[in-house]
């Protein structure tokens, strides 16, 4: 019955943001409509049920719609935040992809803003609602804690702390039949895990936690499946791996449980946006700056012998190699003449650079300074060799000196830019800080931050920061 309430919540809520979104609409039409006449309403028909489907995706996959008794107020917000900034440009590849050209930029920003203040609204009144509920003893889940070690013990003081979440502790299991009777941080041991049967059936027990040690897994399985009979949810708390900054992640493989541990980003429809947003910001800077590509390319043949690109392996995601591209800046034997540089190397670590390097041409200083030399590396982010942001990709001989740490930044697409231009570039001269930075953002990925390393790329880039 309570997981039938809970399909019936969670269709309720959809229901009630999907009314919310045709509202938007409606007011935002009548809005628009009422300053500059707008197409029939009947011609937005395509483009009103693209939305719906944009708005209702984006929530469920972000979340919206799982476990909300546990979600927080920031939470909520970000979940709507994140929707937004996703389904705005979902709506608009699908408006391009079905070649609908008719809609107003102004309708769809104000439904979209409208939507958002509507959803937020609602969301806020629920968890207030929820709250009042809670504190009349209403709205709760009744939780049995089996265990009552250290780990279980964080737990208990986390549900403890935490009462908006509105699981209610109603008692603790052990193995140890001396335990039962006496209370763990206030919380009574019911019994033993052989007296399961009768503590469920004297008590209404909504959820029971497993938070055991790794040699009671072989004894928990005929518990676990005797609660699956009564229809009771279960967890199990599987951190037995002192994991720094990985995340667990139950995955199936072939009917096959595993636990994974990602050190990455595993939202798939974030990512594959990022990808459509390198396909077509990479795409067009190609196109903008054609003019300018070729000019810097006729300039590098009159001022100097030798190619017009300089074409180097570097390492992509996870050990891949990969051909860059860039505008030559350098003579032409410039790699051979690098071994009798080694000693002026002033960073410190497995990278080379230094300051008024012998082997660059005067053009390529310039080039170098105002960072054109790198705009090839867009028909590297458009094959999906690179990406606009992300670690920079580094030699392999660099690769072969890492410690190992430092390769978890090839764990991610290496890009154009990403914290280290923005953080002082080559101004930053010890790798080791360098790599962290890269770490950091990899632990910290997003499409926002993506977008606000773009924008502070460009005056870092206007103004030669760092630039060598």
């Amino acid at each position: 019955m309570l997981r039938e309430h809970a399909t019936l919540f969670r269709r309720s809520m959809m229901i009630a943001d999907l009314a919310i979104v045709t509202g938007s609409s409606l007011l935002a039409y009548w809005l628009r409509n009422s300053v500059d006449k707008l197409l029939p309403m009947a011609d937005y028909t395509w483009p009103f049920i693209f939305l719906l489907v944009v708005w209702g995706a984006c929530l469920a996959y972000s979340g919206m719609y799982e476990s909300f008794r546990l979600k927080k107020v920031g939470e909520v917000l970000f979940i709507i935040y994140q929707s937004i900034y996703i389904g705005f440009f979902v709506f608009a590849g699908l408006c391009y992809l079905f070649h609908i050209v008719q809609v107003s930029r102004s309708l769809v920003v104000l439904t979209f803003i409208f939507s958002a203040i509507g959803i937020t609204i609602q969301k806020l009144t629920l968890m207030a609602v929820f709250r009042w509920l809670r504190k009349k003893g209403l709205n709760f889940r009744n939780v049995l804690i089996v265990g009552t070690g250290p780990r279980a013990q964080r737990l208990i003081q986390a549900l403890d702390h935490n009462k908006d979440t509105g699981l209610k502790i109603i008692g603790l299991l052990d193995q140890d039949a001396a335990l039962v009777g006496k209370e763990v941080l206030g919380h009574k041991v019911l019994g033993t895990l052989a007296e399961l049967p009768g503590i469920t059936k004297a008590n209404v027990v909504d959820e029971v936690f497993f938070v055991v040690p790794r040699s009671w897994l072989g004894q928990i399985e005929d518990a676990i499946q005797y609660l699956e009979t009564l229809g009771v949810r279960v967890g199990v708390a599987v951190d037995y791996f002192n994991v720094a900054f990985a995340r667990a992640k139950q995955t199936d493989l072939f009917d096959m449980p595993f636990m994974s541990f990602e050190t990455v980003s595993d939202k798939l429809l974030l990512l594959v946006m990022k990808r459509f947003m390198d396909i077509v910001l990479s795409g067009l800077a190609l196109l903008i700056l054609m003019p300018l590509l070729l000019a810097v390319a006729v300039l590098i043949k009159l001022t100097s012998p030798g190619p017009v690109f300089f074409v180097q392996k570097r390492v992509s995601m996870n050990g891949r190699i990969f051909n860059l591209y860039k505008f030559r800046t350098m003579v032409k034997d410039a790699e051979a003449k690098l071994a009798e540089l080694q000693h002026l190397n002033e960073m410190q670590g497995p990278v080379f650079k230094i300051t008024k390097d012998p082997r660059i041409t005067p053009l390529g200083a310039f080039l170098r300074k105002t960072s054109i030399d790198e705009l090839p590396q867009f028909l590297n982010v458009w094959r999906g060799d690179m990406s606009l942001v992300g670690p920079r990709p580094p030699l392999p001989k660099e690769v072969e000196k890492y410690d190992d740490w430092q390769r978890r930044r090839l764990s991610m697409r290496p890009g154009i830019t990403c914290l280290w231009q923005i953080n002082g570039r080559n101004k930053i001269t010890d790798f080791e800080e360098w790599a962290k930075l890269d770490l950091k953002y990899i632990d910290n990925w997003s499409l926002w931050l993506d977008l606000e390393i773009l924008a502070r790329t460009v005056p870092v880039v206007v103004f030669g920061v760092g630039a060598k």
